[in-house]
């Protein structure tokens, strides 16, 4: 068996599409969806991340406003920012880029978002929500997944899921995704017992660890026919790779993702997707 390819580039193209056409129907009803970024320090891989963000924002018709702070910004200072922007009505989407500088709490400054504007997912608000299986604003990266198992029609009910990783960003929201989809879902981490067993049992992977170092996915870690889904991103050699051994691992799978050209992609496109929702809840809501 040789796995067939979940291609990202081809998903988070239709995903751009459709949303660059609801951005054309907003306009046409008086609305500018725009989408403020925030990036506190001067790490420059986050430099590069919120710099691809607007330019896909711009690629769709997203207005963007660009707020890059120093790294001895203070806490205060930023929850008053996060304050001033969920005042601004010409404002739809809030993106503050993680991770933060260390004097800084995270959790108290997302807090701070209006769970309306909160395009990344979060929010307490918006973390119950998607508890409670009513989630609008989703995190990226598990409502990407979602979108690329959709966009393949694979359909994953009664399938054992195992996720290797217990993170607010992509563990924990995709359990809850994968559960509504009727998978039965184990996350694991790096204290859990036995990892290969349970991956081998396992119909539907997902590995978000991004270190090869710590954890190589192989294609003898898997079942014959797996669904493999590849989030982590690292670099080896020089060149950006995945979680998984991708040579060894399509040999064995019946679906795989590519690194790069799979989940990364699919995670800026719903980023896109949540910045036309949030504006299309403020229209709403001014009515």
């Amino acid at each position: 068996m040789v796995a067939r390819i979940i291609d990202g580039k081809v998903v988070s193209a239709d995903v751009k599409a459709r949303v660059k056409k609801a951005v054309e129907q907003l306009k046409d009803n008086g609305v500018q969806p725009c989408l403020a970024t925030v990036l506190v320090g001067d790490d420059p891989a986050s430099a590069t991340y919120v710099g691809s963000k607007q330019s896909d924002a711009k690629e769709v018709g997203i207005a963007t406003r660009d707020h890059r702070l120093t790294s001895t910004f203070k806490q205060s200072e930023l929850v008053e920012l996060m304050q001033l922007l969920n005042n601004d009505h010409e404002v739809h989407g809030i993106l503050v880029q993680l991770p933060l500088p260390k004097h800084i709490d995270e959790f108290e400054v997302i807090a701070a978002l209006s769970p309306f504007k909160d395009v990344d997912g979060l929010t307490p608000y918006n973390a119950g929500m998607l508890q409670s299986g009513m989630g609008v604003l989703k995190p990226c990266t598990p409502s990407g997944i979602i979108e690329l198992l959709d966009y393949y029609k694979i359909d994953i009910t009664g399938m054992d899921a195992v996720v290797v990783n217990r993170s607010n960003l992509v563990g924990k929201p995709l359990a809850l995704l994968l559960l509504e989809r009727n998978a039965t879902v184990t996350i694991c981490h790096s204290k859990t017992k036995d990892l290969n067993a349970k991956l081998h049992n396992a119909d539907l992977v997902v590995t978000a660890v991004g270190n090869r170092q710590r954890f190589t996915l192989t294609g003898d870690m898997i079942k014959e026919g797996a669904i493999v889904i590849d989030v982590g991103i690292a670099r080896l050699n020089n060149k950006l790779v995945g979680d998984a051994d991708f040579e060894s691992v399509k040999q064995k799978a019946s679906w795989v993702t590519p690194v790069p050209g799979g989940v990364g992609l699919m995670t800026r496109a719903m980023l896109l997707k949540n910045t036309v929702t949030a504006a299309s809840i403020s229209k709403e809501m001014s009515r």
